[in-house]
């Protein structure tokens, strides 16, 4: 079946639009806890939020739904999606809720759900939330007088989620002489993830700490390396670290501040801990768009890699079929499984910080363990999101381009899962050609499937 309100991480669009409206998130909130309602007690679903403008809306549309199906409500305000991950599973909550639109601009959000367990929910799950609501067959279901719900406000979350971030770093290590430059993109982050670092120890330098609603990811965080790439050069400070608005992706940059990507991440910590046997069954999870020298670095370390559909559930899902321990993304959406359940982008930079201070060798050294082969991404946004393989001159463009990179690229096609964009991705040892192999693509693609721009 095919989902009317998910993508893949969620529900997301602009604020105040379909589906990002009240009324839906009302009905997902209906919807969430009639699903995980399960016998007579009293059940509690944690609900946590960036800090976006439009999440006081959601946020009360939200807990009103629950609410009104007899559930209560554990409101945490502002917090990283990890910490609603671990704040679910830690409070023994049935369910946990984030209000974010992630890495997007501020008049867009998203309602993503977690199940007791910290874990995102599975297609099943989504499809079967949509079909109550669609179907509407919940609509009579209405507790009266006393099984009504009600909603708590936790207050020491923070503090909590802080206690655990410092738990994953190594209690015989400590950040004393670190100069670090932190980007919290004015995002879910910025009371946690300075304090964490502060607390260790590091001398930091906190950059997108002021959120007022409507500068989330405004030219800071994650997206935005060459921010910290500025700082960490004009403060001479050993590295920088850049989160997205809620937090569970991070990029660095090293102390000549050069770019430290997902990609390179994954390969530091597999290799070292491949080294220290701590890799679960020798095997890095990463997705299709990972590049191939991550492979490359992997494998002479003595470990291999599986590969998954992109989406940090995704590899969630892999890793835990396969009992693997460390997955991600390039894009900076790393889990280490031996510490949260989701992609941690504080959890992530501690797990960093630890091998720089045990080896005692600076970033832009551990980054060399991977060479990255020449990679580039060209977004063409489009009208309809049609199966490209019905389309026979996309497929022969493509073809075309597969044959002419041979055994040394490839070419790798997606629909994004949260905007109506067509990635294209090639691979290949000359960035001249693959730029240029690219750009052919992009542009068939966008004279069949492209937006049709109006005449003015």
């Amino acid at each position: 079946m095919k989902k009317k309100l998910f993508g893949t991480d969620g529900v997301r669009g602009v604020a105040n639009i379909h589906p990002m409206t009240t009324e839906i998130a009302m009905q997902l909130g209906r919807a969430a806890a009639y699903i995980f309602k399960n016998g007579h007690r009293r059940h509690r679903v944690v609900i946590g939020k960036d800090t976006r403008l439009s999440g006081y809306m959601i946020e009360n549309a939200l807990a009103a739904g629950i609410c009104s199906m007899g559930v209560d409500v554990l409101l945490v305000g502002p917090l990283p999606t990890p910490g609603i991950s671990f704040i679910t599973s830690s409070m023994r909550a049935d369910a946990g809720v984030v209000i974010s639109a992630s890495h997007n601009a501020y008049q867009d959000n998203g309602i993503k759900f977690f199940s007791h367990d910290g874990f995102k929910l599975p297609d099943d799950l989504e499809l079967r939330m949509e079909d109550l609501i669609f179907s509407r067959k919940i609509d009579s279901l209405r507790p009266v007088a006393s099984e009504v719900g009600k909603a708590f406000r936790i207050d020491d979350a923070v503090g909590r989620y802080i206690v655990f971030l410092k738990n994953s770093f190594p209690k015989n290590l400590n950040l004393k002489g670190l100069k670090i430059v932190l980007d919290c993109a004015n995002g879910a982050a910025y009371k946690v993830a300075p304090a964490v670092l502060q607390e260790l120890g590091a001398e930091v330098i906190p950059l997108g700490v002021s959120p007022n609603g409507t500068n989330i990811n405004a030219g800071c965080g994650s997206l935005h390396p060459e921010v910290i790439s500025e700082a960490v050069k004009e403060h001479r400070a050993h590295l920088g670290i850049a989160l997205d608005g809620d937090a569970d992706r991070v990029i660095f940059v090293d102390e000549f501040g050069n770019e430290v990507d997902g990609d390179h991440i994954m390969a530091i910590c597999a290799t070292t801990m491949l080294q220290e046997g701590q890799l679960g069954n020798k095997t890095l999870v990463a997705t299709v768009m990972s590049n191939m020298g991550l492979d490359i670095a992997v494998k002479k370390a003595g470990g291999q890699i599986v590969k998954t559909a992109v989406g940090d559930r995704y590899v969630v899902e892999e890793m835990r079929r396969g009992g693997y321990t460390l997955g991600g993304e390039q894009s900076g959406h790393l889990i280490f499984l031996d510490h949260n359940t989701t992609g941690d982008g504080m959890v992530s930079a501690l797990q960093v910080l630890a091998i720089m201070q045990k080896s005692g060798r600076p970033l832009s050294e551990l980054a060399r363990v991977m060479v990255s082969l020449p990679q580039v991404l060209v977004n063409v946004r489009v009208a309809q999101k049609r199966e490209v393989t019905e389309i026979p001159e996309v497929n022969k463009v493509i073809e075309d381009a597969e044959q002419k990179l041979g055994e040394s690229g490839r070419v790798l096609i997606r629909y994004s899962g949260t905007e109506p964009l067509l990635r294209i991705m090639l691979e290949g040892q000359d960035k001249y050609q693959i730029t240029d192999l690219a750009n052919q693509i992009a542009a068939v693609i966008e004279k069949t499937l492209g937006e049709k721009k109006k005449d003015s």
